[in-house]
């Protein structure tokens, strides 16, 4: 299927692992241009080689730490007018008791998961409502929509982060640009696998059967984690020339565990 988005031009923020790589990828096999940034370079660079060399998209990477003024900075000076802007960034560690959490690492999240996200937006979004074409989309968490204790840092301002974003999609809307949010659960990612294995070696499991005794204990009904390109095609979705009655939502994306009948 074509999505309508050969040689426009998008920004990944975080895209050189996990959700961000399979959107970045995603996008680039529509035809794409990438912007792709990440703070470690050879990571980032190995990634913007294979997309490129499997799509034949141009692919630049910009090495930047994109949660902070001076990587912002240098990232919206390489690509200052995305067509597309693509969000996301490490998991914040799960949290054992929340009485514990430092209000330093509270502070971290909300700067990384919503006031740069917010920060990014303002910037991308009066050249996208000039063109009469923009898209957006946030890689947020399921935890936004579902509180999980274990997911306090993650959570919380991913959830304030849709509601910013559905109050400001409303006055966008009519110059066809959308801002949409996917809200994955459990999917296997660089970031989760890291997650996981001090758990598995705690209990003398490989990462395989850590997985399978989490999908049983939280009764994942799909009965697996998800595949992260799976996801990437759903944020490739949001940002088709189809998708453009579609804006203010969040997707849930987490193996049918939810439990909201919308």
């Amino acid at each position: 299927m074509d999505l309508g988005i050969r040689g426009r031009k998008a920004l990944v923020n975080g895209g050189s692992a996990g959700m961000g790589r399979s959107s970045a990828l995603a996008l680039a096999r529509e035809g794409a241009e990438l912007f792709i940034s990440a703070r470690g370079a050879e990571r980032l660079e190995a990634t913007c080689h294979s997309i490129a060399q499997e799509t034949g998209a141009n692919v630049h990477p910009i090495v930047a730490d994109h949660s902070s003024d001076e990587g912002r900075d240098k990232i919206l000076s390489v690509c200052p007018d995305p067509d597309i802007l693509v969000a996301t960034c490490a998991p914040p560690p799960f949290t054992e008791d929340f009485r514990d959490v430092p209000r330093e690492e509270m502070e971290t999240a909300l700067r990384v998961a919503l006031l740069s996200p917010i920060d990014y937006i303002k910037a991308v979004i009066d050249p996208m409502v000039e063109r009469k074409w923009g898209r957006i989309v946030n890689i947020s968490t399921g935890a936004a929509k579902y509180p999980a204790a274990m997911r306090v840092l993650s959570g919380p301002p991913r959830a304030a982060l849709a509601n910013y974003c559905h109050a400001i999609a409303k006055d966008v809307a009519k110059y066809n640009v959308t801002i949409n949010s996917v809200l994955p659960g459990m999917h296997h990612t660089p970031g989760i696998e890291e997650a996981f294995a001090p758990r598995a070696a705690a209990e003398g499991r490989s990462y395989d059967e850590e997985v399978a005794a989490f999908v049983k204990a939280i009764r994942i009904p799909a009965g697996r984690f998800g595949e992260a390109d799976d996801l990437g095609a759903l944020v490739a979705m949001f940002c088709s020339d189809m998708a453009s009655y579609v804006t203010g939502q969040s997707l849930v994306v987490d193996g049918g565990i939810g439990t909201s009948t919308f």
